[in-house]
């Protein structure tokens, strides 16, 4: 048996913004039920502290309630209290404490009074991150025209074995909730389930929690029987359908994260791609949910873009980069494997491959970072070049200087940290190390191999080697006396090995 056709029509009127005018919600609390423990995830973390799509699941549910603008959002906490409140105070979230959990109903009588005069209440798990703000404005709207005391959001499923069953009396109106333990064969026919997502009139919950008892195995009190009081005093009761069922979803095992875990990825991966970037095999990029791109950049496969990472309108990241918290303008070309973390490239940039760029890096407009480059705290001035082979640590280079393969800047004394300063236009030979704190002038040279422990003026050469020692004729002496040595060590060898004859006796 499917959900009623008139619901179906109003969810899918409410995706197209139709017929859902906005109403004001200054009347409304949020309630989010946060208290348990999670058994089933075999953890010592609370159960809506795991993450999935990169926020933790409290977080996902807070923030698809915030663009209701509603009085207050409220969560109930109880296992690792401290920690769930922590987690929801950027949020503007108000937290009341649970104590012992007694189930759901009980959970709402503890939070009465900081609901306080509010007209609406809307209910929802806190471990149901999928839930979309679209879905829960459309279910007050849908209380709020219904004049009901109580709305239900309830999902249409292929497979509805394990959860409460909606039980209709009419297209409109809901008779009851039904446990699957509960159900008769008839009613197993049913699809349409239950998400445990309410809205509530708080005139008509008061009166029927009250009538609520704790006549069940676990001796708690449940919301869903004050359902079954208001229904069967005939208050109306309402149930509207998720557009998506996968948007119910709760996380109660691991398996259950990975799979909302994934949703959320490929929400995400959608998103940008429907913005004008390319995602080559979509299904291997990992996208965090605060991540941003310009249009016509290119994402090939096995790539990660974690944190506030933002990039620019062309850009290039190849094959098995990590970006967490990157700012890339336009243009900028990310070779394969490289790793950029709290860094900014100002545009126009190639960095790698097997490229790591630390924090605090900044490079600037054209500037190129080569093969097995290091930076951490750099500026890399503009059409500035480290191509291969360097590390480059609290370092300012200027423009158009050109840094050697094998270069090091020695920033580090075993206590403090000291700047390396180059100058523009200065040219750094191949396996030099510069010995901080110390500044290159502009235009000036180092030669290969040199280890720079003083200041260098500009357009001055600085060599920093021991002078070169040519003896000709040493190398064949030197072979000679080798293959001498080798003969001589043979022959004792040869001569050890024979056997000693022993001694005649005298007769």
């Amino acid at each position: 048996m499917s959900a009623p056709r008139a619901f179906r029509a109003f969810v899918k009127r409410a995706g197209r913004g139709e017929n859902t005018r906005a109403m004001p919600n200054k009347d409304v609390v949020i309630v989010i039920l946060a208290a348990g423990k999670g058994t089933r995830l075999k953890s010592s973390l609370a159960k809506v502290l795991h993450p999935a799509g990169g926020r933790s699941l409290v977080e996902s549910v807070v923030r698809a309630c915030l663009p209701l603008s509603p009085k207050k959002i409220l969560a109930i906490v109880g296992h690792q209290a401290e920690q769930v409140t922590a987690e929801v105070a950027s949020l503007d979230v108000e937290s009341v404490v649970q104590q012992p959990q007694n189930g759901t109903g009980h959970a709402m009588l503890v939070a009465r009074r900081a609901i306080g005069h509010a007209k609406i209440v809307v209910v929802l798990p806190g471990d149901a991150p999928l839930i979309r703000t679209e879905t829960l404005k459309a279910l007050v709207a849908t209380h709020r025209n219904g004049n009901a005391a109580a709305t239900i959001l309830s999902a249409v499923v292929a497979d509805p074995s394990g959860y409460g069953r909606i039980l209709r009396k009419s297209e409109t109106s809901v008779a009851a909730i039904v446990e699957d333990s509960q159900l008769t064969p008839e009613q197993r026919e049913l699809n349409e389930i239950n998400s445990s997502i309410y809205c509530f009139s708080v005139d008509k919950l008061w009166p029927a929690l009250a009538q609520v008892k704790p006549e069940n195995k676990h001796r708690e009190i449940y919301l869903t029987d004050a359902i079954a009081i208001l229904a069967s005093k005939g208050e109306p009761v309402l149930a509207q359908i998720a557009p998506d069922p996968r948007e119910v979803l709760g996380c109660n095992t691991r398996a259950d994260l990975a799979e909302v875990d994934a949703i959320f990825r490929e929400r995400k991966r959608n998103e940008l791609m429907a913005s004008g970037v390319t995602i080559q095999l979509p299904e291997t990029v990992l996208i965090g949910p605060d991540v941003t791109s310009g249009e016509d950049t290119v994402i090939e496969p096995c790539v990660q873009l974690l944190g506030k990472t933002k990039l620019g309108a062309n850009c290039i990241v190849r094959t098995g980069s990590i970006l967490h918290d990157a700012v890339l303008g336009d243009a900028v070309t990310v070779e394969p494997h490289t790793m950029i973390s709290e860094s900014h490239l100002d545009g126009g940039n190639t960095v790698g491959p097997f490229a790591r760029i630390r924090p605090g890096s900044h490079l600037k407009k054209g500037a190129r970072v080569g093969n097995f480059v290091e930076t951490k705290k750099a500026v890399i001035g503009e059409g500035s070049k480290v191509p291969h082979l360097s590390y480059i640590g609290d370092a300012r280079l200027g423009s158009h200087t050109n840094i050697g393969a094998g270069t090091i800047t020695c920033n580090y004394d075993g206590v403090h940290k000291h700047p390396t300063t180059i100058g523009n236009r200065v040219f750094i030979g191949s396996d030099s190390v510069l010995v901080a704190p110390v500044k290159i002038g502009d235009g000036a040279y180092v030669a290969a191999g040199s280890a720079i422990t003083e200041n260098v003026p500009p357009n001055a050469l600085a060599l920093g080697r021991s002078r070169q020692a040519v003896k000709p004729g040493w190398a064949a002496r030197k072979r000679r006396e080798m293959a001498a040595s080798d003969q001589g060590n043979k022959s004792l060898k040869k001569r050890s090995g024979r056997k000693k004859s022993r001694p005649r006796r005298k007769r």
